[in-house]
């Protein structure tokens, strides 16, 4: 019974229910209720991208990018460097936004150990350098600049090297920039070649001087190292003189001006505003157009708050303690390359071109030394300073295998250099040989003047001969080249001025001029040195001038050239225009002859110079109208034409008229002038050619035109009218009014009024077309030489006539939305209308061609209106009351054609017209009747 008891209660703990069929499951007590809904959970804020901060591919923005560049990995860096110019480059508004942040991390790297960060720096900062202005680094720039200091005077070679890369992207980009900071960079171009030596003579340590270092840890050798520095020292200088001067591209040619206040800018005045009040002219003393100020005071640079332009190459004695230190290590650099320590070379070995590329760089650095100390005031005192100090080294080191060449480099062999002007090529290796040699000459005849011209004869015979030859062969030299030859010239020229030797060296240049196919800058290099040598020499202060007879050749080529050069160089045609303008105005026989053959090809109406070129080289060649020998007909031809044509201006057209009346005999001078400059029938022909506009042959191409929209005709006048466009309309009608000042100026008016009305008769009367500013052109002259002691031909009295009422009626109805012949409007009216009131039998003819029958249906409100009109007219009131009756005639007969229809509002204007301004006058016939 136990064991029964204890299974049957085991069986309890664990009983089984038993369901039944059809009923619910009973809910088991830890069941999980699963009637519920979920929903996602959403963060826009993290999952969209920083509007303010853009990111690259890497999900990087700005700040992060900085971050990294302070960590310790280089790899890290070198990313952040690549990741910054892949980020810039898609979103350069950022440059602006953080480039303080920017530019300190990038400069902070110039230095890092790691060459790949260097790189890679290098890299940013050439592709951020031209997207950010000079204006927008310029705060900045201190802090870049004192990085890159340190970067060259660090003691790892390959930042040294690295740092040469860096300054060659801000000389490029930022120049002004650099030269402010001067002062150090220049200690710093030392350092990199050399390092102090205490003086051993001197217990004291006050005088420190520098050798040449040599360093075997790097990878290229010491020579190539201090070409890599020289050329970078070269640009600095470079900068610091385009900085301090600005920049001028022929400096080898520009004149050495002895006193800064001989420069004297032109002032343009316009009479015509000076006569009107509207332009005041301020003279000042000794001639010049700016005040002069004297003033012991110098301004510190703006640019610079620091005094680091004080201690730089701004001051003479900054200058020469610089010129101490650096011209010693530039002669031993030069002795380094020179032939005469090259014993056994081997042809191609790797010094040879370096050694070239050394020599020119420490001349042109000594060159650029030299054009900053002409910057200074004591500029004679510099000068006994360099050639007391540097001339002796010079001639020894510089002169002693002078010209240097590539065959004398390889074969050393004792030889006549002068033989051959083979020193004049390129070598294979891109070295300009001939500007070494060039270089040279500027910096030794520097040295030299007209008073040390006896000591210094044996090596400036050496270089006078150099140049001869090699302006006589110069077909191969390029724009540098020349600047440096001329200039070299133009200095020989002033030491020696001997007659003989200076005529040597001039048609030399000469030589040189004559060959074709020069290259532009070129040829316009030799021109401006010709100016300059014509005007040193009209400037000279001997009374009886030994003139060269080259110079007089080159000028009397100089009317030719121009008109052969036509409109393709303007520039060149312009210095030739100042140079041709300059020797005639100082009457030079020879260029005036030149001028006066030339001159009818100058002035062509079609093809000539003065029709090619822009207004200013117009208006120079106007001017030199006034200085011509003789004004032929077919010259006076030509000039006409130049004025009608439109192709120079009618200001410029105003000049030449002005210039020709100033040379005719209607002038009025006071004292004895030039005799038959311009003969008076040339003249008059001139004035009536320019005042009609259009030649002979085109008038008669005129006459085969018909119809509208270039004619303007009606049943009831003869003449016809040609519409001119507007823009030849008013440069003819601003023509026409300086013609009739013109005119109105001779003093026998009646004889003027004769030859005028003559012209018209021959060559206008009779013509079926006419250009409406030919009719209104002829009107308005009418009108200004008109006087009581003036008879008109009966023929001209017709044609005046019919212009009139051609050009009345064309006004009459013109269409008032055509722009362009309103314009026309008030001009031609009025000439109209003057003509009209001074001379009453035009008036009368006028009218009496209105003939009413002979007038289609059209054309009779414009009758009526142009009635109206005169009559409302306060000038021609006693004009139409003296023609009463035939006013009334006409309209009568307009009365009696309509009479019948529907009266309009243009017949009912004539009619009250008529009635108060004829029909109530006490000689009147009286008033029309109303009714039709």
């Amino acid at each position: 019974n136990f064991k029964m008891t204890k299974k049957r209660k085991h069986q309890e703990d664990f009983q089984k229910v038993k369901l039944k069929v059809g009923k619910k499951k009973p809910r088991l007590e830890n069941a999980t209720d699963t009637n519920f809904k979920t929903k996602a959970i959403y963060l826009p804020e993290q999952l969209k991208e920083d509007g303010i901060l853009p990111t690259n591919n890497r999900k990087l923005s700005i700040k992060d990018l900085l971050s990294q560049m302070h960590h310790y990995s280089a790899g890290v860096k070198q990313s952040a460097l690549l990741g910054l110019k892949e980020l810039l480059s898609q979103y350069p508004f950022i440059i602006d936004a953080h480039l303080s942040n920017i530019l300190s991390e990038v400069a902070a790297v110039f230095t890092d150990k790691d060459s790949g960060v260097r790189v890679a720096a290098i890299r940013l900062l050439q592709f951020l350098a031209p997207k950010i202005r000079a204006e927008q680094i310029a705060p900045f720039f201190p802090l870049v600049s004192a990085h890159l200091s340190s970067a060259m005077t660090h003691i790892s070679e390959g930042i040294q090297e690295d740092s040469l890369k860096v300054l060659d992207i801000l000389l490029e980009e930022y120049p002004v920039l650099l030269t402010n900071r001067c002062s150090i960079l220049l200690k710093n171009f030392v350092e990199l070649i050399s390092h102090q030596q205490l003086s051993k003579n001197l217990k004291s340590r006050e005088k420190i001087s520098w050798m040449l270092s040599v360093n075997p840890n790097r990878r290229i050798t010491s020579q190539q190292w201090r070409l890599n520095v020289l050329i970078r020292f070269k640009k600095f200088l470079q900068a610091l003189v385009d900085g301090s001067s600005g920049s001028e591209d022929d400096e080898g040619i520009q004149e050495q001006k002895e006193n800064s206040q001989f420069m004297r800018n032109s002032v343009c005045i316009s009479w015509k505003e000076h006569a009107s009040n509207q332009q005041h002219i301020q003279l000042y003393e000794n001639g010049g157009s700016q005040p002069r100020i004297n003033s012991a005071f110098r301004l510190r640079s703006l640019v610079s708050v620091t005094d680091s332009v004080e201690k730089g190459l701004s001051s003479a004695e900054n200058l020469k303690g610089f010129i101490e230190i650096i011209i010693p290590l530039l002669i031993e650099c030069w002795i380094e390359a020179s032939p005469a320590q090259l014993a056994a070379p081997i042809l191609g070995n790797l010094l040879e071109p370096e050694s070239q590329q050394l020599m020119q760089q420490v001349l042109s650095i000594i060159y650029l030394l030299w054009k900053l100390t002409k910057q200074h005031d004591e500029t004679h005192k510099m000068e006994a300073w360099l050639r007391m100090n540097y001339l002796v080294d010079f001639k020894h080191h510089f002169m002693r295998h002078f010209p240097y060449s590539l065959q004398e480099t390889i074969k050393h062999k004792k030889r006549d250099p002068y033989k051959s002007t083979k020193y004049c090529m390129m070598s294979s290796n891109s070295v300009d040989h001939l500007l070494l040699n060039l270089t040279l000459c500027d910096i030794m005849v520097s040295l030299a003047s007209a008073s040390t011209l006896q000591m210094d004869s044996d090596w400036l015979g050496m270089i006078r001969k150099f140049v001869t030859e090699t302006l006589q062969d110069g077909c191969r030299l390029n724009c540098k080249q020349l600047n440096r030859l001329l200039g070299v010239t133009w200095r020989l020229m002033q030491i020696q001025r001997n007659k003989v030797a200076t005529e040597t060296l001039i048609k030399a240049v000469y030589t040189l001029y004559q060959q074709r196919n020069l290259l532009f800058p070129v040829r316009m290099l030799l021109l401006k040195f010709f100016s300059r040598v014509y005007q040193k020499e009209e400037l000279s202060t001997q009374r009886i001038r030994s003139r060269s007879k080259v110079l007089s050749r080159w000028l009397a080529g100089l009317p030719q050239q121009l008109a052969l050069l036509g409109s393709r160089k303007p520039e060149l045609s312009n210095q030739l225009i100042e140079t041709i303008h300059s020797a005639a105005s100082h009457s030079n026989k020879e260029l005036l002859q030149s001028l006066q053959a030339t001159a009818s090809r100058i002035y062509d109406p079609l093809d000539g110079t003065l029709v090619l070129l822009p207004a200013e080289s117009q208006q120079r060649l106007v001017q030199l109208v006034y200085f011509l020998p003789c004004l032929p007909t077919d010259l006076l031809s030509s000039l006409s034409r130049c004025c009608i044509m439109g192709r120079m201006s009618s200001d410029l057209a105003a000049t030449l008229i002005g210039i020709l009346h100033v040379r005719s005999s209607f002038a009025g001078w006071k004292c004895q002038v030039q005799d038959s400059s311009v003969n008076d029938v040339d003249y008059f022909s001139f004035l009536f050619s320019t005042l009609t506009g259009f030649s002979k042959e085109e008038l008669t191409s005129l006459q085969s035109i018909k119809g509208k929209p270039h004619i303007s005709q009606t049943q009831l006048s003869p003449v016809h009218l040609y519409l001119t466009d507007l823009d030849q309309f008013l440069h003819h009608w601003a023509v026409t009014e300086v013609v009739c000042h013109s005119l109105s100026t001779i003093p026998s008016r009646s004889q003027c009024f004769d030859i005028l009305q003559n012209g018209i008769c021959k060559y206008l009367v009779g013509l079926a077309v006419i250009p409406d500013s030919t009719a209104g052109s002829v009107l308005c002259a009418m009108s200004k030489l008109l006087d009581q002691a003036c008879i008109l031909s009966e023929n001209l009295h017709k044609f005046l006539a019919s212009c009139c009422y051609s050009l009345l009626y064309f006004l009459l109805t013109l269409d008032k939305e055509d722009a362009e012949h309103v314009r026309k409007r008030d001009m031609l009216w009025g000439s109209c209308i003057s003509v009209l009131a001074l001379v009453p039998r035009v008036f009368r003819l006028m009218l009496q061609s209105l003939q009413v029958s002979r007038a289609c249906r059209e054309e009779l409100p414009v009758i009526g209106q142009l009635l109206r009109l005169l009559m409302q007219h306060g000038q021609l009131r006693s004009h139409m009351v003296t023609s009463e009756l035939l006013v009334q005639q006409i309209v009568k007969d307009i009365m009696t054609l309509k009479s019948g229809e529907v009266q309009e509002q243009w017949l009912t204007d004539l009619h009250y017209c008529f009635n108060i301004y004829l029909a109530t006058h006490p000689q009147g016939p009286g008033a029309i009747s109303t009714e039709y």
